[in-house]
């Protein structure tokens, strides 16, 4: 089954200066969202596999809209992670089987590899309902730099009978990072830790 989308929306953040310092380059997060019909809205599903499959074509195309909104290659992406809000009519369980079983083998495609968990969250939610995306190195887990998030929110979605899926995207870690842990320089990317 295809994803039915209603609307893509596409957002970077750029951070310049952080307590009176220039951050340069500047740090930037890019996150991408589609608004998509939820097929199991309103009735109960033993079989999600449906929403696997569009969590599977969800995870390119957002991927790819991140990394094209930060004019990067993909292997110079540094962090992702992933979100969903089901609507009202929707269940936790659809937002997990848009993100978990699918989604992240082809937004590893886009960003050039990922050897690390994506960090995900999931949420009941409506209209305007801001959607905190979690952020974290995409090759290992145990770069406390790129321990950060972004926030997401459109005003009409998610509907009672929608599913609002965000993919985000990052060409750094947090401005001025300073509480220690291992350091990008120091990534091997074999264990997705370390």
């Amino acid at each position: 089954m295809k994803a039915e989308i209603r609307k893509i929306a596409v957002t970077v953040e750029e951070t310049r200066r952080e307590m009176g310092r220039e951050i340069a380059p500047p740090t930037r997060k890019a996150v991408a969202v589609a608004v998509i019909a939820n097929p199991f809205a309103g009735r109960y599903a033993e079989d999600l596999s449906a929403l696997m499959e569009i969590g599977a074509d969800l995870g390119g195309l957002l991927g790819e809209r991140c990394v094209a909104a930060l004019g990067i290659a993909p292997e110079a992406a540094e962090s992702y992670g992933k979100a969903a809000m089901v609507g009202e009519a929707g269940e936790l369980e659809h937002a997990a089987a848009i993100l978990h079983p699918k989604l992240g083998a082809p937004l590893r495609a886009a960003v050039g590899s990922g050897a690390a968990l994506v960090p995900s969250s999931k949420k009941m939610g409506g209209p305007g309902q801001t959607l905190d995306v979690p952020l974290g190195h995409k090759d290992a887990a145990y770069v406390r730099s790129h321990f950060d998030g972004i926030e997401v929110r459109l005003a009409d979605a998610p509907r009672a009978g929608e599913i609002l899926v965000a993919v985000a995207v990052t060409d750094s870690g947090r401005p001025l990072p300073r509480v220690g842990g291992l350091t990008v320089d120091e990534v091997e990317g074999r264990d997705g830790l370390r």
